[in-house]
């Protein structure tokens, strides 16, 4: 089966697989001008498949207006810098995980989780270095297709960011959860801090949608608030 270049979620609403068929996505939601904002960028390589999925639903480039990271790392952040270029679009991401995004690193992964300790000794988490125009905070309520609203569920990396798109009732996880082989945790040794990915994971549960999107893995169309707080639940 073929990948499809976008995958339409709600009204102007789409996601766009850059590795898989959605083993690592980006969203486009589409506003009544016509103008683009794009949600997380996959890895450095993935502009040219999320160029793709624009014009797979009439858009180019030049009609993103707007690019907001769920978080610094690099299957998030790495394709920011270039289509940040292309589009001339201003970034944003939660103040807290804007200086790792204009350094171009991941914040440092969890001490406490050996494969943390070597994530951190083999240098990795790095990406192309990125402006952050807007720092977010939680709360945030964005101009985007009747608001997106900004949930801090900080622990994957201290800015980590979920969204609320209001109008639509979908959220958007980044990777506070994942959706792979079901709903589970981010890898521990990703985390900055696993244990506060572990609390604050829990508002994802007291919100309110029809719709569950994740970053990694596809979305969750049938009762996602029962299955997420089933999982959380579970895992007090």
């Amino acid at each position: 089966m073929t990948r499809a270049p976008a995958v339409p979620l709600a009204p102007n609403v789409w996601r766009i697989p850059t590795v898989g068929r959605s083993a690592v996505n980006s969203y486009a939601f589409v506003d009544d001008d016509g103008s683009v904002t794009l949600v997380d960028c996959g890895l450095a390589k993935a502009p040219a498949r999320i160029v793709r999925g624009l014009a797979a639903i009439g858009k180019a480039p030049a009609d993103v207006t707007r690019i907001v990271l769920t978080h610094a790392h690099p299957d998030h952040a790495g394709g920011a810098a270039e289509l940040a270029r292309r589009t001339g679009a201003p970034v944003a991401a939660h103040a807290a995980d804007l200086p790792y995004a204009q350094a171009g690193r991941a914040p440092v992964s969890d001490p406490t989780v050996t494969g943390g300790r070597l994530f951190a000794r083999l240098n990795s988490g790095r990406f192309p270095a990125v402006e952050v125009a807007q720092p977010l905070a939680d709360g945030d309520l964005l101009d985007v297709g009747g608001g997106l609203r900004v949930v801090h569920t900080p622990g994957h990396s201290p800015g980590h960011v979920s969204l609320l798109h209001e109008p639509t009732r979908l959220l958007i996880t980044g990777d506070a959860l994942f959706n792979v082989l079901g709903v589970r945790w981010p890898m521990k040794w990703l985390c900055s801090d696993f244990q506060m990915t572990r609390e604050t994971a829990h508002v994802l549960g007291e919100l309110d949608y029809d719709l569950a999107a994740f970053t990694h893995g596809p979305e969750l169309t049938d009762k996602p608030r029962d299955h997420i707080r089933a999982f959380l639940s579970a895992r007090r």
